[in-house]
């Protein structure tokens, strides 16, 4: 279609007017001008003429109205940087995928998990350690333990489910299904982990070495977010406490994995084991 315009040679108008109109009669909202380049354009209309009250009216409405569409941006990109923290801050208590439920107003239901793979460590003496240390000293230890930590758990299929002083505790397998993968992934997290704590620097011990022990399980869990005020995703079932136990009869700078967890192991390869005897877990 082809578009309507009146003719412009009856005007009698300025070069510079005629332009004007042109640039914004043109097809492409984008590519017309703005309102400020308009109103430059118009003011050589008043050269040499005196400013009357509705044009100085008209300019300080003119600039509170610019004003206020600046005011009003940053306070839109003010608002959506609070919540990508607010997001950022979520997605590290829960789950992406059930944080996102939540924020959508949607119940999440307990769900039941055929097999999943837990980690548990600790360290070997922390509490000899924390002993001889300031509480300073002690927060900032676990700080920069668990920074590093989460910076290598990052490049696993895994969730960090939670942290208690010097516990670590990591699932893989929930609550996005990751078939048998879930033994790998941590089984390699867990590697990753043992070769990074033995260049760990302790700031007000050097030359002391963490002895991280490490403890592995699978099979089956119930999970589910647990709390309003505080949600937590939480596990629960005989698998977690396992998982624990493994971690506690362990050794420093050993895993010590379940016969379940062996048997995935082997049915993914690539891991090396080594059996370690009938050990009496209460």
């Amino acid at each position: 279609m082809i578009p309507l315009r009146p003719p412009l040679d009856s005007l009698g108008a300025a070069d510079y007017i005629l332009k004007c109109i042109k640039a914004c009669w043109n097809e492409e909202p984008e590519h017309r001008p703005d309102i400020r380049y308009v109103r430059v354009r118009l003011k050589e209309m008043q050269a040499g003429l005196k400013p009357n009250i509705f044009d100085n009216m008209l300019s300080i409405m003119e600039k509170y109205a610019y004003n206020l569409e600046g005011l009003v941006q940053e306070r839109t990109n003010q608002l959506t940087e609070e919540k990508k923290k607010t997001d950022a801050l979520l997605h590290r208590m829960l789950p992406k995928s059930v944080a996102d439920s939540l924020k959508k107003g949607e119940k999440v239901e307990a769900e039941s998990f055929g097999c999943v793979t837990i980690y548990f460590s600790d360290i070997v003496g922390f509490t000899e350690l924390s002993a001889v240390s300031t509480p300073l000293q002690v927060i900032d230890l676990l700080n920069d333990l668990y920074t590093l930590f989460d910076s290598i758990i990052s490049h696993y299929d895994v969730y960090k489910v939670e942290t208690i002083g010097d516990a670590y505790m990591v699932v893989s397998g929930l609550p996005i299904r990751n078939g048998d993968r879930h033994a790998g992934e941590i089984a390699s997290m867990a590697l990753h982990l043992l070769s990074k704590i033995k260049k760990f620097e302790i700031k007000h011990r050097q030359g002391e070495v963490l002895q991280l022990r490490i403890g592995i399980h699978s099979g089956h869990v119930v999970a589910g977010v647990v709390g309003l005020k505080m949600p937590r995703y939480c596990l629960f079932g005989d698998t977690v406490n396992t998982a624990s136990r493994m971690e506690t009869y362990g050794e420093a700078f050993r895993v010590h994995i379940s016969h379940t967890t062996y048997t995935l192991l082997q049915r993914l390869g690539g891991y090396t084991c080594e059996e370690r005897g009938v050990i009496h877990i209460k």
